[in-house]
């Protein structure tokens, strides 16, 4: 049944010059629909929990279908091989140089002085460096450039540690006509 409710509200406006009350009365119905809000909640919740149990009744029935179609065929056994290992590649890089040796260029002298002489000696010593360093097995892998010019040596190339540039500069060093060494060896 619906019940009729009479409600009084007061209003208070307010404007800049004046303030007033305003009284308001509404006639409302509230209709009776016979099922409270609680029995309402309780229907949604049990139609959510039968949804929930067909829908799990159905999933265990596929399953076990499908477990019966499984037993009815073979068992199928995958071995799988160890991976041949393969050997490791190695590549070496060539040392890099970071300077060019220097061109060097005999122009006879116009006069026959010492010159001739002096290129003829560069000419030795560069060769008795060529050897010593050649011979040397620590010193022949290390790829150091040895430049002679007036009896004086210019060493480049790159060595793993300082040891080894001042065992390649001794060995220079030990060469006769060698007047003196620019080591220009690097570290890396």
């Amino acid at each position: 049944m619906a019940e009729r409710e009479a409600e009084h509200r007061r209003i208070v406006v307010e404007t800049p010059t004046a303030r007033r009350e305003v009284e308001h009365t509404e006639a409302v119905r509230h209709s009776d629909s016979g099922i409270s809000g609680a029995a309402l909640a309780a229907i949604v919740v049990g139609v959510i929990a039968l949804a929930a149990i067909l829908i799990l009744f159905m999933m265990n029935q596929q399953q076990a279908t499908n477990d019966n179609l499984a037993a009815q065929q073979p068992a199928t056994t995958i071995v799988q091989q160890p991976a041949q290992q393969q050997p490791p590649v190695i590549v070496q890089q060539p040392a890099t140089t970071t300077q060019q040796p220097p061109v060097i260029i005999n122009n006879p002298p116009a006069t026959g002085g010492s010159a001739a002489t002096s290129g003829n000696d560069d000419a030795n010593v560069q060769a008795a460096i060529d050897k010593k360093l050649s011979d040397d097995p620590t010193l022949s892998s290390l790829g150091i450039t040895a430049t002679v010019l007036n009896g004086r040596v210019t060493l480049m190339g790159m060595v793993k540690s300082e040891a080894l540039k001042a065992q390649v500069e001794r060995a220079v060093r030990n060469v006769k006509g060698v007047k003196s060494i620019d080591n220009q060896i690097s570290v890396g």
